[in-house]
């Protein structure tokens, strides 16, 4: 049986260049999410990570045995905000919102993803009120692979708002995206690959 890795397959969204932004434009994908507030260090977060995770094994290893298509489980991804967005460069995150999640081939159906719900409450308790499956279209995007420590991300991230979208006349449609592909329970900090990713839309078009 054949195992996919949507990673090398969608290679141009989950493998950018680390060296300079690129602009892409992102499909509609199909995504288990869940929201929260706070921390990625509280416990709300903490409870989103095991119900997604155990979500996904549950339905991969479903469409494994019941629809003989295998597939690698795809990375943590967030969006990111809050209702003041100068919460993020005076680092209080207490006042973050964020929605985790992870992308499920577009073969998983509703029926399946409920059937794993009710799967991980045996172990987990009462599913997450937000826990939900949906189809996510971003569209065009600027993307650029950040190699460090989440920490280390702000001067990339202010280079992209207050440099590269000015100059090619594109402004932000939608959330702060960041997809790990790192653990950092394995990785050291200095090696930690995280996609930065933020949509668009098009103020002008640069005449050179």
């Amino acid at each position: 049986m054949e195992k996919i890795d949507f990673k090398k397959t969608l290679r141009y969204l989950y493998q950018p260049t680390a060296k300079d932004f690129s602009l892409v434009e992102v499909p509609a994908m199909q995504f288990v999410m869940t929201d929260g507030s706070g921390s990625p260090a509280g416990g709300d977060y903490a409870d989103a990570m095991s119900w997604l995770y155990s979500v996904a094994y549950s339905v991969k290893f479903a469409s494994k045995l019941d629809l003989g298509r295998d597939y690698t489980v795809m990375p943590l991804e967030g969006l990111w905000w809050a209702e003041d967005m100068d919460t993020f460069a005076t680092d209080d995150k207490d006042a973050w919102l964020w929605t985790a999640m992870i992308m499920h081939p577009y073969w998983i159906s509703e029926d399946m993803f409920q059937a794993a719900v009710t799967k991980s409450a045996d172990k987990l308790g009462d599913p997450r009120r937000s826990l939900r499956m949906e189809t996510v279209s971003e569209g065009l995007s600027v993307q650029i692979m950040h190699i460090g420590p989440f920490a280390d991300e702000a001067p990339t991230i202010a280079r992209l708002h207050q440099e590269y979208l000015p100059e090619h006349g594109l402004t932000e449609n939608g959330h702060h995206h960041e997809i790990y592909l790192s653990d950092p329970r394995r990785i050291a900090p200095a090696k930690l690959k995280t996609v930065i990713r933020q949509p668009v839309k098009r103020t002008y078009t640069p005449s050179n």
